[in-house]
């Protein structure tokens, strides 16, 4: 049975959410971002034009647009929207992968004998620009891979099919740039032998590119090929990722529970950017020492970083213990998981935090998760 591999993206998501709640913004160059030394999250089709890119410096944004309106952005806006798109499609299809907070694949392998799977997956991105308001794209193929390059090139508001007769002459005219793992490193080693179309990479040799850029060579090749096996997973709420800490002497110290708390979700968010999850709910547990146990959640614009998390840890450690008892046990677990790189919280961080977080990231996966951090989390409780 040929496979049915939908991928579905939310254009420009951020601006659309900010333009569906303001028609006034519409047309218009628009950059959603943070402040002077802050970096653009996401900008409009509009400033694209002129050069402006996500993840660019606002300054250097703005002298290319010098006429665009930047916004700071709304977090509990965009995670709503996005939890209400995905309810939306979810609904519809056998199996959906969330696989960020604004892009989504479907399987709709089988489906064709029942309906037509571009129709329906059509009927589908209709919904969700009815139901919230917002403008998506898709390509229609037979792998994750190709339907991921057809919505880039289908946007905006684009829909596409790529049939297994045309993949080849779909993807052979494309910059290997186009290819989702394909970075910035692997561009500029391949560009400097010749190789800058899809097509040209799928001509060399497996064991040239293994020899060039590693393991990863034998999936590029594939990848370059239209060849894609890798499976829709199906979307879950219920993954998460938690620790805990039942100390052998019970304790009252508020100063030592705090620092023990930052350091928990200093390391818990280390653990989502390795494995490129984003975060939206985080929990936090006390056990007091007559063992009564409680719990208080909060949700998040979907986030891997420790500032944040351990702002809301610590927040609703405020808020939970109330009982002038000691503690037995401190848990902090972060559910409600999306695969997605540092996403949303480019509406609050500098050039400056980026990179720190950057050099963090690096020193920890050469000396060890514990070789860096922030001065909060060394104070660790030692009972």
């Amino acid at each position: 049975m040929d496979r049915a591999i939908v991928h579905m993206d939310l254009d420009t998501f951020f601006v659309s959410c900010e333009r569906r709640n303001n028609s006034e913004l519409n047309g218009i160059p628009l950059i959603i971002g943070g402040g002077d030394r802050g970096v653009v999250a996401s900008c409009s089709y509009e400033a694209r034009r002129f050069g402006v890119r996500s993840a660019m410096p606002i300054r250097m944004a703005m002298k290319l647009c010098p006429d665009a309106k930047i916004i700071r952005g709304d977090h509990e806006l965009y995670s709503n929207l996005s939890h209400l798109v995905t309810e939306i499609i979810q609904e519809k299809v056998p199996v959906m992968e969330k696989a960020s907070i604004d892009e989504f694949y479907l399987d709709l392998s089988g489906m064709d004998k029942f309906f037509g799977c571009y129709q329906w997956t059509t009927e589908i991105a209709e919904a969700v620009k009815k139901e919230a308001g917002l403008p998506i794209s898709f390509a229609l193929s037979t792998n994750k891979t190709v339907s991921k390059i057809g919505t880039g090139e289908a946007k905006p508001l684009g829909k596409l099919e790529i049939k297994e007769a045309l993949i080849k002459p779909f993807l052979n005219p494309l910059s290997i740039k186009k290819i989702p793992m394909v970075g910035n490193v692997t561009f500029q080693l391949l560009s400097r032998i010749g190789i800058r179309t899809i097509q040209t990479l799928s001509e060399m040799p497996v064991h040239v590119l293994q020899q060039m850029i590693g393991k990863n060579g034998t999936e590029l090749w594939k990848k370059a090929n239209g060849i894609d096996e890798n499976p829709v997973i199906p979307y879950s709420e219920r993954k998460s990722i938690s620790t805990e800490r039942t100390f052998t002497n019970d304790t009252m110290d508020i100063v030592a529970l705090k620092g023990l708390i930052a350091g928990m979700a200093e390391q818990l968010a280390y653990q989502l950017r390795q494995e490129k999850w984003l975060t939206s709910t985080v929990t936090l547990k006390i056990r007091y020492a007559n063992f009564d146990t409680e719990t208080k959640q909060c949700r998040v614009a979907y986030t891997a970083v420790d500032h944040t998390l351990s702002r809301v840890a610590l927040d609703l450690f405020e808020k939970l213990y109330t009982r002038r008892m000691r503690l037995r046990l401190v848990g902090l677990r972060f559910t409600n998981l999306v695969h997605g790189q540092h996403q949303m919280d480019l509406f609050e961080d500098t050039e400056e935090l980026i990179n720190l977080y950057q050099s963090m990231d690096y020193l920890k996966n050469r000396f060890g998760s514990n070789a860096v951090g922030r001065a909060a989390g060394f104070n660790v409780l030692k009972v």
